[in-house]
């Protein structure tokens, strides 16, 4: 190699050396691999075709083995069934360096733009009508084939997420590979391996290509498209959008995970846990030094017993905007600093958590006011089978995907399709829960019937004993658009989070105005009843949270106070007398909640909060104690 070439090869590597030795890319490919993404050589042409395979038409005799081959062999979509095979004459040697080949992508998005692309890209949903084997001849793309596409892509698409950048860049990026890319198809013994590179330089995403064994001519090049995979169930499962098979014997029964799931989950934060302290106590009307990084805490805590200090060392409250971690050093060296978090909080704050520590209330299937809730990561067989008996009950299957850990509905996405739901685990960690098919709407005047959603602000004051206060305004937030079971990615219909979408109307209520209107719009349900079920649902879910020691359940750890915001909506139930209720939703709870709103409309809000949570004085404070 020249000395220009191994000058580019070292950038190459160090650019690019860590995601090749994630996706085990051979380091003999490298330089080769650099050299094509250089100079962008596409030379799959030279080395593989694409063959279309005959269906085998049941009662003509033909060759049983073929038969069978295609029974084992998926394609992908509906269309002529489809295979790559090796062409080149002299085959294909693995430990050839030269033998890593680049796949173009045919189409690159994310999830919520797939509709508006195929609708607006000059050529794009011909392109992937052709490519998933859909019939589409018309020159204006319409309603049916776009859907027909949205449904059939999950069995095409591929994914990578970006390690850098702002929480929207880093949401999973989908992508379907070319016409050629795309006809590999799988096998568990595959030939070749592939994975997505993002090549720096261009700012552009290739798939690399490249072989597990030697190959000859006529040899069909495939791929394993449930790589790295070993449980046979996990297998069957992902395979599902290819293979199709029940999993019904599977029970969905998801009870509490074990002791050991929680420390792992503690281990992984780097969380260490406080020594035992005795509670501090304080002269009376002691001043308080604040230490924060919290700009609306800055500007509107203004309660005489509180002044801000620059210097973290001589505080007595931290209040801080990021996680703290190590509780204990802070207890050993000085137990008597109060500070605005809990160890183990993110059992409540981080939804895969919070679904399992629901359980504690009500069982496998969870208590009422949680949806139905799956850890994809844990619980996929038992998922899959409950969707499955729904379906065959003819009962709603709407589901909605969410990330563990992500706010502003990001990267969440509602469908009733499996396969959607099977392959948005191969993103980001999810959990789905079950779609309120059924929610309580509000008469819009200038829209119709919408969804809303309540916040309501939480204040953690201690866990033994458990004292939780909710402050007395509460927030809302409604869609832009009449709620209906369709247009599913019309995130005006279906999100209520507007006050980050570009160009979006934000409609705001104050509480005192909706309850009135409420109440107007449903007389036989008053606003005071189906608060006081909410309550009862924050009571039991703290009760479960903090009914275990951590890293089980939130850390009884005397100098910890907190803030949560829990957000929620109402849905239309049945009680056990058959009486029709309002029951409430709790969709997440919120570490360290934007509280913009909640300054501007109550200048007083954080006076409240600090004087609950750190001088335990209520009096004239806008709270109520439900625990």
């Amino acid at each position: 190699m020249s000395e220009d070439g191994e000058e580019d090869l070292a950038a190459f590597v160090a650019l690019h050396g860590a995601a090749l030795r994630a996706s085990r890319v051979p380091a003999r490919y490298w330089e080769s691999l650099s050299r094509k993404l250089r100079g962008e050589v596409f030379d799959a042409g030279d080395y593989f075709g694409i063959m279309q395979v005959e269906e085998v038409d049941e009662e003509e005799e033909g060759d049983e083995e073929m038969e069978e081959q295609l029974k084992k062999k998926p394609n992908p979509g509906n269309g002529p069934c489809f295979k790559v095979i090796v062409t080149n004459e002299n085959g294909l040697q693995a430990s050839n360096p030269n033998s890593v080949f680049l796949i173009d992508h045919a189409w690159t998005y994310r999830v919520e733009h797939a509709r508006q692309q195929l609708l607006h890209v000059p050529g794009l949903l011909h392109r992937m009508a052709s490519l998933m084997g859909i019939d589409f001849h018309g020159e204006i793309p319409d309603e049916g084939s776009i859907e027909q596409v949205l449904q059939e892509m999950w069995k095409y698409n591929q994914t990578y997420q970006l390690s850098q950048g702002t929480a929207e860049e880093k949401v999973p990026v989908w992508y379907i590979m070319d016409e050629f890319g795309s006809r590999i198809q799988h096998s568990d013994q595959p030939s070749f391996a592939t994975a997505p590179l993002f090549y720096m330089p261009q700012q552009i995403a290739y798939t690399v290509l490249w072989p597990l064994r030697d190959l000859e001519t006529g040899d069909e090049v495939t791929r394993d498209y449930a790589y790295g995979e070993t449980d046979r169930l996990i297998r069957r499962c992902v395979l599902l959008p290819w293979v199709p098979t029940e999993v019904v014997d599977v029970s969905c029964f998801t009870p509490e995970p074990p002791d050991e799931h929680y420390q792992a989950i503690l281990a992984e934060n780097k969380e260490k846990l406080p020594v035992v302290i005795n509670p501090p106590v304080y002269v009376k009307d002691k001043v308080f030094k604040v230490f924060t990084d919290i700009q609306q805490v800055l500007n509107n805590l203004t309660h005489a017993r509180f002044v801000f200090t620059d210097n973290e060392g001589e505080a007595d409250i931290l209040y801080n905007f990021s996680h703290f971690k190590d509780y204990r050093k802070l207890s050993e060296e000085r137990p008597e600093v109060m500070l605005n978090q809990f160890p183990c909080e993110n059992l409540l704050t981080v939804k895969d958590c919070l679904a399992s520590i629901a359980r504690r209330a009500g069982g496998p299937d969870g208590p009422r006011w949680l949806p139905r809730t799956f850890n994809l990561q844990t619980e996929l067989p038992q998922f899959i089978s409950y969707f499955q008996q729904r379906d065959r009950r003819g009962e709603d299957n709407h589901w909605i995907c969410k990330p563990w850990n992500l706010a502003r509905s990001l990267d969440t996405h509602i469908t009733n399709n499996l396969n959607n739901i099977i392959r948005h685990r191969e993103g980001s960690p999810k959990v789905v829960c079950k779609y309120i098919e059924n929610p309580v709407l509000f008469q819009r005047e200038d829209v119709g019937l919408v969804k809303f959603d309540v916040r309501y602000v939480v204040l953690l004051r201690s866990i033994r004993p458990l004292k939780l206060y909710i402050y007395d305004v509460f927030w809302l937030r409604f869609s832009n658009r009449a709620f209906s079971l369709d247009d599913l990615d019309d995130y005006e219909k279906h999100f209520t989070v507007m006050n980050y979408a570009p160009g979006v109307t934000l409609k705001q209520v104050h509480c005192e105005d909706f309850i009135p209107l409420f109440e107007k719009q449903y007389p036989e349900y008053p606003w005071t009843t189906v608060q006081a079920s909410i309550f009862k649902a924050f009571a039991e879910l703290f009760q479960v949270a903090s009914a275990k020691p951590a890293p089980l359940g939130i850390c009884d750890y005397p100098s910890s106070r907190a803030i949560y915001a829990i957000d929620l909506m109402l849905k239309w139930d049945t009680s056990r007398d058959g009486k029709r209720i309002m029951q409430p939703q709790i969709l997440e709870v919120n570490f360290n909640p934007d509280c913009d709103r909640a300054c501007q409309y109550h200048p007083t809000f954080f006076n409240d909060v600090f004087s609950t949570l750190f001088l335990d004085e209520t009096d004239n404070c806008h709270v109520t104690c439900v625990v």
